[in-house]
């Protein structure tokens, strides 16, 4: 069974049915994050399952975890000979704030022209949908697959996994895989169909600086007790050069040189500097100067401020010296970077650094390492062989720089490596208002899939 033509004929005969079935899914408003939705998120997992029962997996479950449950199947026809290929994704979406940008209801999934408008129609329930299409499309047309397959569907993504390590850890057997599919990552450009081989880790922290024990008036103490808004500001600027260096101590000490096929492989990726600033509409660009925009955002480690609030932000004007200031902050790390190491780092940069005027605290949320999968692996292979045959042209091979807390939690819990792939563009909006998601792109992605299970 090596021939995918009468699989690939009922992808391009069914595809306005699955586009209406996506557009369904893209209807539940699955937010993890907020409480209100957790009916929407027993929904959506629901859907997920009914899907997979559809098509003919067997052992079809939602299964519960601390908060919302993940969907499970299988189908392990192929024999124990064949490769098991686990099928990851994820179910939940961020919020839609703020909503009066929005040009159509973020969970009323309409189309305009080449797109898919709606939250979630990229990240990540395009790829979900996408991935279910192309399994059904074999199982419809010969009745079986090439290999044995698994389907580990989530809902706590878009919060971090919260509960999915515990969950792999307590079924480490029936997650039994030679690898997973994840296509949640995605493509540099419609016409660059684009293999993963690395993501950054990530550890995240809440900077606390006290000062005086109340707000004080600013006439009658500035100049006399330290303000706790311009500490923080003090330190958090100070955590970079002038070059953009984190002056973390010890920072650097564990980051991986690039090889020269390493940057060679990042400059087919590279988009222009003018294409960044458009995409980003900031006025220049910055980073480290002997590294390229690319190799910062893909094999470089990062520490950025994310928010941070102090004193009166209201209407007119409050003359005080703030008792308390605030900053949240992350790092994206690469190989062999971890967040525990990073957090003592951060600590002895405060310990070294931080005024004798003013009290600080650090907390720290849960974090997860980098990973990079080997670009001559069987399952690289195969995907590209697959995108090869759908675009006509040899994909790209980059490392991502955000991070999916699953790759990880999947490697060193039941030892099971990741293939990252995806087909959401940099342009679909993703976490912001107007979520799209390009459809001739998409429909290419289901049929690459439906040609990387054959592959094998």
């Amino acid at each position: 069974m090596t021939d995918p033509n009468n699989a690939l004929e009922y992808v391009r005969a069914n595809q306005s049915r699955f586009l209406d079935e996506l557009k369904e899914l893209v209807a539940i408003p699955s937010v993890s994050t907020l409480s209100e939705h957790k009916a929407d998120m027993k929904r959506a997992a629901e859907w997920v399952a009914a899907q997979l029962r559809g098509i003919g997996m067997k052992n079809v479950k939602i299964m519960p975890t601390g908060l919302h449950p993940v969907v499970y199947g299988e189908w392990l026809g192929a024999g124990k000979s064949a490769p098991t290929v686990m099928i990851y994704g994820h179910y939940d979406v961020q919020p839609v704030d703020p909503l009066d940008l929005w040009k159509t209801n973020p969970f009323e999934a309409q189309e305009r022209g080449d797109y898919l408008f709606g939250r979630g129609a990229s990240d990540m329930k395009g790829q979900v949908v996408a991935s279910i299409k192309a399994v059904e499309a074999i199982m419809k047309s010969d009745g079986k697959l090439p290999v044995n397959v698994k389907w580990l569907v989530e809902g706590e993504e878009e919060i971090g996994s919260t509960n999915l390590e515990e969950f792999i850890k307590k079924n480490k057997k029936m997650l039994a895989a030679d690898f997973c599919l994840n296509p949640d990552a995605g493509m540099t450009a419609a016409d660059k169909p684009t293999i993963t081989t690395g993501l950054r880790g990530l550890a995240h922290f809440e900077l606390r600086v006290t000062g005086p024990a109340r707000d004080l008036h600013s006439g009658g103490f500035g100049g006399t007790i330290h303000n706790p808004a311009q500490a923080l500001a003090e330190l958090l600027a100070g955590m970079h050069d002038k070059n953009g260096k984190i002056t973390l101590p010890g920072f650097y000490e564990k980051v991986r040189k690039l090889s020269k096929k390493e940057r060679e492989d990042f400059k087919r990726v590279a988009p222009s500097n003018k294409a960044l600033l458009e995409l980003t509409g900031a006025p220049a660009l910055w980073g480290e100067p002997q590294f390229t925009p690319v190799e910062r955002t893909g094999a470089r480690p990062t520490l950025e401020i994310n928010g941070m609030v102090s004193g009166f932000i209201g209407q007119g004007s409050k003359t005080i010296i703030p008792a308390w200031a605030l900053a949240k902050i992350s790092c994206r790390l690469v190989p062999d970077q971890s967040p525990e190491e990073v957090e003592k780092q951060l600590r002895a940069y405060l310990k070294q650094n931080a005024p004798k005027t003013i009290r600080w605290e650090l907390t720290s949320g849960k974090g997860s390492g980098a990973a990079l999968v080997s670009a001559d692996s069987v399952g690289v292979r195969a995907l590209a062989k697959a995108f090869e045959a759908t675009w006509g042209k040899r994909p790209l091979f980059k490392r991502e720089g955000g991070s999916i807390g699953a790759v990880i939690m999947l490697q060193k819990q039941a030892g099971v490596d990741s293939l990252l792939t995806g087909f959401g563009l940099p342009e679909d909006n993703i976490h912001s208002p107007n979520e799209r998601l390009h459809l001739p792109t998409w429909r290419k992605g289901i049929e690459a899939l439906t040609r990387f299970f054959y592959n094998f």
